[in-house]
């Protein structure tokens, strides 16, 4: 019996359009040099990034079993992607539900016995010279021609392998935009020695070390945002002077559609009983969908877990063609004692717990809710799981007014009270757009232009 013969592919996909203009590259590695041993790559027409991505592991698995025709059963592949939905599906873990994708994983596993390939998530940053192939692909797409191996330069962008080491842990308060930065520099720093991702993705149910469990140096309420970007070292601001970051991870935040409580303004939030649409909300939902499919630059879809938002986010993904991923980080803020209530009740009520609560961001709504503070953290851990998971990419959030309001005031450096002087209808759209040195941009603001 011949011995092991092992090799890694990293392959990967992407769609300008989703569908659109789609293509996908691959190499395989030698995992003990770190050297690439094939390349390829392929412009495959209108496409969406999931039918890329798989076609992008077929074309990879194929390349690591023509290097070695002769190997049978003693070839071993370990195959790294940044999707995690085609890692999951293909390693058993998740069903295949849409109907493009099965015949795809289909041809997958037929390459190589399944017993022959393992399957791990990366992040996006990790996956660069994959990536950098299927630009290429597109690139050559778009010029009218196919992508060629001698004139491929993704190798030379690819990170060195063998060296990879990961950006220390630093501190600043969680959930503002100075902490976000600090991390960012830290990691661009380490990227000029080889580092692998600029904010590192826990995995389901491992802490997020990098975020503080609680405030280092953290500014008293009400305390400008720039003394503490003074302090964690503000980034760098100007034309003149900003490095070329690449595209932005640009979220795209939708309120959900109106429930039977939203037009009689009662709080709702995830302490409640989690209401679903309203005929209304539904038809909100369904023009939010029509216009993201119009515009076919969402490429990914992430919901909070509250039905309100996933009936809200089907509606879109169903449209485009993706699927949905939950965060458990954008769900509402729990309410407590207020739920089910309008903002006249619980002044009737709880006079003084509401008193307290407008006047300070860490006061808690009565009964055991959770205060503003609370949510800006977990909402602030959110946005960088995501933006590491999404670096380039647009990602529809379909989230509740208080994550929508926390993330464009993170972003805008704007004290705790600017949360109450924000407008978000229903089914409204938002956008922030977030760069690799730390800084944020906010695009759009409650846009109901797609409801009229």
């Amino acid at each position: 019996m011949s011995a092991a013969r092992q090799v890694v592919v990293e392959a990967d996909g992407g769609s300008r359009g989703n569908p659109g203009p789609a293509g996908y590259g691959a190499v395989v590695i030698d995992p003990a040099t770190g050297e690439p041993l094939a390349e390829t790559a392929e412009y495959i027409g209108v496409a969406t990034n999931n039918v890329a991505e798989y076609r992008g592991l077929i074309a990879g698995l194929t390349a690591a079993k023509a290097l070695f025709p002769d190997a049978g059963d003693a070839l071993r592949v370990h195959v790294r992607m940044d999707s995690k939905l085609v890692v999951e599906q293909m390693s058993g873990r998740w069903k295949i539900k849409h109907p493009d994708m099965k015949p795809l994983a289909a041809r997958a596993a037929a390459v190589l016995p399944p017993s022959s390939v393992t399957y791990e998530w990366i992040p996006r940053a990790q996956n660069k010279h994959a990536d950098r192939l299927a630009n290429e692909a597109m690139d050559a797409g778009r010029d009218g021609r196919q992508w060629e191996a001698s004139a491929s330069t993704a190798s030379l962008d690819a990170p060195a392998r063998g060296s990879v080491s990961t950006p220390p842990p630093v501190q600043g308060p969680p959930g503002d935009q100075a902490a976000g930065a600090a991390r960012a520099r830290a990691a661009l720093a380490a990227a000029r020695g080889a580092a692998d991702t600029l904010f590192p993705v826990p995995e389901p149910g491992v802490p997020d070390t990098t975020v503080p469990a609680a405030p280092v140096s953290a500014p008293a309420p009400g305390q400008p945002a720039g003394t503490a970007s003074e302090k964690a070292g503000a980034p760098l601001t100007g034309w003149g002077s900003a490095p070329d970051l690449g595209a932005p991870a640009t979220l795209v935040l939708l309120r959900h559609g109106e429930t039977a409580l939203t037009p009689e303004k009662r709080f709702s939030g995830s302490g409640g009983t989690d209401p679903e649409l309203s005929a209304t909300g539904r038809g909100q939902a369904e023009r939010a969908a029509e216009h993201f499919a119009a515009l076919g630059t969402v490429q990914e879809i992430v919901s909070s877990p509250l039905r309100r938002c996933r009936e809200t986010a089907a509606a879109v993904a169903g449209r485009l063609g993706l699927d949905v991923r939950i965060d458990e980080g954008l769900r509402e803020t729990d309410f407590g004692a207020w739920e089910g209530l309008t903002f006249g009740e619980v002044r009737e009520r709880y006079a003084d717990d509401l008193t307290a609560w407008l006047a300070s961001p860490d006061t808690a709504p009565t009964g055991g809710g959770e205060s503003f503070a609370e949510v800006a953290g977990r909402v602030a851990a959110a946005r960088d799981r995501i933006v590491a998971r999404y670096a380039g990419r647009t990602v529809l959030l379909v989230t509740h007014v208080t994550p929508i309001k926390t993330l464009v005031r993170l972003a805008l450096g704007a004290p705790p009270e600017a949360l109450f002087r924000m407008e978000l209808s229903a089914a409204s759209i938002s956008t922030v757009a977030y760069y690799g040195d730390g800084n944020a941009s906010v695009r759009l603001l409650n846009d109901t232009s797609h409801l009229r």
